[in-house]
């Protein structure tokens, strides 16, 4: 990404949050050649913290990249901050209404017009005790499905020393270790074509996240992974936590 492309107020953020975020943190990373340099590409990363967005949003600038995230459509219409992540190509997203399937489609003309959009395929925060991922939502393979982009897995561990889901504690301390790696494309070749059924996507889903959990697995040492984890349910079948994803 040329850094004299980016505008005013995506350098304004810039100027404003990375001294921020290299003071904070002591970052260990690597795989960036995996992100590409230029072109659509969706970025799925694993969700662990509320800290989340800064790191990844970090290390794919530094790669060269600008970071497109979803956000709450009503988080637009807030004076003066809609203004600024509108103009910093932030995507507007419509959850839990019959709009939703605009959110596909702003989605889809993101990364069609060469965008990195960044996007957590469980939908919050993981709720697995050692914040290990979810089973996920349909979103990102939706969004593969139709786009055809490259399908870049990131994972982090450390964003929760710096804000912690499970006590609500932040971390104030400078040089928080954080550690994010990205890897190759994800092949979901087999599916290239197909029609978005429930099966295709629920399994091309399964395969975004077993590879999420993997490379967490291997940035921690740790070579036993467990499955993939879901919500416990309320007794009404709804889970105890709702998820914001798009599909």
């Amino acid at each position: 990404m040329a850094r004299r492309r980016l505008g005013f107020w995506r350098r304004f953020v810039v100027v404003l949050v990375k001294p921020v975020l290299t003071g904070w943190t002591k970052r260990a990373w690597t795989g960036m050649e995996h992100i590409p340099a230029t072109g659509g590409a969706i970025i799925v990363a694993n969700h662990l913290s509320h800290a989340d967005p800064v790191v990844v949003g970090h290390y794919v600038y530094d790669a060269g990249r600008w970071p497109s995230f979803l956000a709450k459509a009503s988080v637009f219409r807030v004076p003066v901050i809609g203004y600024i992540i509108a103009r910093c190509q932030q995507i507007p997203v419509e959850r839990g209404t019959v709009d939703a399937a605009r959110s596909l489609d702003s989605l889809v003309t993101a990364v069609k017009d060469g965008s990195s959009v960044i996007i957590y395929p469980e939908g919050t925060t993981t709720k697995e005790p050692g914040l290990w991922p979810m089973k996920g939502k349909t979103g990102a393979a939706r969004l593969a499905l139709t786009t055809g982009a490259p399908v870049i897995p990131i994972v982090m561990d450390g964003p929760q020393a710096m804000f912690d889901p499970r006590t609500g504690k932040v971390g104030l301390r400078p040089r928080i270790p954080v550690r994010v790696t990205a890897g190759p494309p994800i092949d979901l070749a087999k599916w290239a074509g197909s029609a978005p059924t429930r099966p295709t996507l629920d399994a091309m889903t399964e395969e975004i996240m077993l590879r999420l959990r993997d490379m967490l697995a291997e940035l921690r040492g740790e070579t036993d992974p467990p499955p993939l984890w879901s919500p416990p349910r309320k007794a009404g079948g709804a889970p105890v936590t709702p998820s914001g994803d798009p599909a």
